[in-house]
């Protein structure tokens, strides 16, 4: 069973201008990856050119790091408010992929988003899945275990609790997947924009950590 969503406008404008940036930034990057390896073609006998150019789309591809961090956020929203958002089908701290997403849909166990890319050539399914634990001792925490296509992707995890004012949220992320470096630029881009997205759903970003590992 389906049900679409209509995604927060505000958010999803932003995410909207992430995905100019990083289709720029990517699309410069590939193409600097071609332009080494028409060098190596031009500058070295056919054979020994390969060796540059396999090795160039080698590097780019393998997976060799992770993407993690941790954020402490604050909103205006009463904690029921803001637990509900982190475990509906438009997770705050997701806003990057469902804002960008061709469809944001409910499915059995959570939300599915469909994003394309390539010019619309190729696409993937997202899938979230959000546990709620309610605690009377610690805040009240939202675990976010995002996959796509069916492989793990990764884990976001919110705790939530009350705060003077409103309510305060503390978000860890982990890639449960290695990414190639191809897709460090995409990573460098949304660190840009992803407290300004989250801004625009009404969270302040009061402090933030990032890290790559391998």
């Amino acid at each position: 069973m389906t049900d679409d969503i209509e995604v927060p406008r505000d958010g999803a404008a932003v995410a909207r201008r992430y995905l100019r940036v990083e289709r720029l930034v990517s699309g410069a990057v590939a193409l600097g990856i071609g332009i080494a390896g028409a060098a190596a073609f031009l500058s070295l006998p056919p054979l020994w050119a390969l060796v540059p150019i396999v090795a160039l789309m080698a590097l780019a591809r393998a997976p060799v790091f992770r993407t993690g961090g941790r954020a402490r956020l604050r909103t205006d929203a009463d904690p029921e408010a803001v637990r509900e958002a982190f475990a509906g089908p438009t997770p705050p701290s997701l806003v990057l992929q469902w804002g960008i997403a061709d469809d944001v849909r409910r499915v059995d166990g959570g939300a599915a988003f469909d994003l394309s890319y390539l010019f619309g050539l190729r696409s993937v399914e997202m899938g979230v899945e959000a546990e709620v634990v309610e605690n009377v001792t610690e805040p009240d925490r939202v675990e976010l275990t995002v996959t796509a296509e069916g492989q793990p992707w990764g884990t976001y995890t919110a705790w939530i609790e009350p705060v003077e004012g409103g309510t305060g949220i503390t978000v860890e992320v982990q890639s449960d997947r290695k990414f190639g470096l191809r897709r460090l630029p995409q990573h460098l881009v949304a660190r840009r924009y992803r407290d300004a997205a989250l801004a625009a759903q009404g969270y302040e970003t009061v402090e933030r950590s990032f890290s790559l590992s391998r």
